[in-house]
């Protein structure tokens, strides 16, 4: 195979392929490097490439293939967002206030990817601390998308969208504090999940908002997203917030069959200022699973219009508390100014960016004295509206269908003066991450400049199989993941 070939395979061909002795984890992994080496400079979806970790790793799965080993992911090339710590790794969060950091211990979901047989390629670009929705917001570079290099991947999970997209790896990890994983996967046309809150360790996670974030797949395709879940699925000791539940078996659950399931349409999610062909697309897709034997209900979640005030309440708020350990002190930078306070002042002052100084600050004022009760108090109470909006939904129906943008993807620099036109990105992810439930994206069509649209299913919480199941089918049945973005090789002359 060319490397190309090579590269195009989905997760779970490459496994396929490597079982059957049909390449090896090296000559798989040689073939990533070298797109990576071809394509990064110009995508910029990594920031550290560890060549020289993913050839031994490469080789060790080899041997282990050679001794009987069949691990889930054994030899398969992966990345890895720069948010998720990994032993003797850099890991920057994409800002300068952790460049030179290398953590001592790796998050979780790393370990568990590794006992299960990984390549580690290395570490994705992405929003500052995971603030953002274009990968702009990187102190170190503007991640592109691969089907129209000036725009905008998404964000804050946009170079691990990007890397899956162009070819750069056969999955990665993402992480989605208020759609960082499902809106790049729109913008990108991958599937992404968002595991239900509890549902995948947050140990070693770098945190942004603590009731928030979550890790989870981002991959070609639902089958090879339910692969990279089953391994990183489940209760962890040294996470408090972890759930101790037992994980189902995701590809089992990809039976092709959505006969009977009711599917609910949220009118709230069809509002003025939607980008038509992203309308069209997400109807036509809706009666595609109505085609397959789904039953549709509308729905209403009442409280939707208030998910983007509250998140940006809540979500700056626990940021503050956060990202106060950044001071100088213990780890990362440290900008000397003889003085405790000046020290501290100049520290943080050249390390954050814009846009996280600007959460920072909104969040600091919404826990201060005589303004926590009137803001961060009743955004909490209404997140519990939230909440019970999507359970009295689930009542109803067995997931809800809406679009994972509001549009595709923008151009580069398009937002980056209107912080409020950026925030409105999320405006369809926000609800679901307040609500803690489970979320996949799915390709679903593309607009008139050939830019992917996005599906986004709901489920209630842990009920990821059933929003696998449902994603497979419609997958299965369509043919729009299968379209591989072009522009990235004519910029590389392959």
């Amino acid at each position: 195979m060319t490397l190309t070939e090579l590269t195009d395979l989905t997760l779970s061909q490459l496994l396929s392929q490597l079982c059957a002795r049909a390449i090896s984890a090296v000559e798989l992994t040689r073939a990533y490097l070298e797109r990576i080496q071809a394509l990064n400079p110009t995508l910029q979806a990594y920031l550290t490439v560890t060549a020289e970790r993913a050839l031994a790793d490469a080789e060790a799965a080899d041997r282990a293939r050679a001794a009987g080993d069949d691990r889930p992911l054994l030899g398969v090339p992966l990345a890895i967002k720069d948010v998720l710590s990994t032993q003797g790794i850099e890991t920057t969060c994409g800002s300068k206030i952790l460049k030179g950091y290398v953590p001592i211990f790796s998050a979780t979901v790393v370990e568990r990817l590794e006992a299960a047989g990984m390549v580690l390629l290395g570490k994705t670009n992405m929003d500052e601390f995971a603030m953002g929705s274009s990968t702009e917001n990187s102190a170190y570079a503007i991640t592109r998308n691969p089907w129209d290099l000036e725009r905008v991947p998404g964000g804050s999970s946009g170079g691990s969208a990007a890397a899956v997209s162009a070819g750069l790896a056969a999955g990665a990890l993402g992480t989605d504090t208020g759609g960082s994983i499902r809106q790049p996967g729109a913008l990108c046309g991958i599937a992404a999940l968002k595991a239900s809150y509890g549902r995948v360790s947050r140990y070693g996670l770098v945190a942004f908002g603590s009731s928030l974030d979550g890790a989870g797949p981002m991959a070609r395709t639902v089958e090879d997203a339910a692969r990279l879940l089953q391994v990183i699925a489940g209760h962890d000791p040294r996470d408090a917030t972890s759930m101790p539940l037992p994980v189902p078996d995701y590809l089992a659950a990809l039976t092709g069959d959505v006969r009977g399931l009711r599917v609910g349409i949220p009118k709230e999610y069809f509002i003025e200022g939607i980008q038509p062909e992203v309308e069209a697309a997400v109807r036509a897709a809706i009666a595609h699973l109505e085609g397959l034997g789904a039953q549709t209900v509308e729905i209403s979640l009442p409280h939707t219009e208030y998910s983007l005030p509250v998140y940006y309440l809540i979500a700056p708020a626990e940021a503050s508390a956060n990202l106060a350990r950044y001071d100088g002190v213990r780890f990362g930078l440290r900008v000397e100014k003889g003085e405790m306070w000046p020290t501290y002042k100049a520290t943080r002052g050249q390390g954050f960016g814009a846009e996280v100084k600007r959460r920072i600050m909104l969040g600091t004022y919404a826990l201060s004295a005589g303004y926590y009760d009137a803001y961060y108090g009743k955004a909490q109470a209404v997140r519990t509206l939230i909440k019970q909006d999507f359970d009295r939904a689930f009542e109803q129906v067995d997931v809800i269908v809406t679009p994972t943008s509001p549009t595709t993807a923008f151009k580069i620099g398009e937002n980056t003066d209107d912080p409020l036109q950026m925030y409105l990105a999320d405006v369809f992810t926000l609800p679901a991450s307040l609500a803690g439930i489970c979320g996949l994206n799915v390709p679903c069509g593309f607009d008139r400049q050939g830019l992917p649209i996005g599906l986004q299913i709901l489920g209630r919480a842990f009920a990821e199989a059933t929003v696998l199941r449902v994603g497979h089918a419609y997958e299965q049945t369509t043919d729009w993941h299968t379209r591989r973005p072009t522009l990235v090789d004519l910029r590389a002359g392959q």
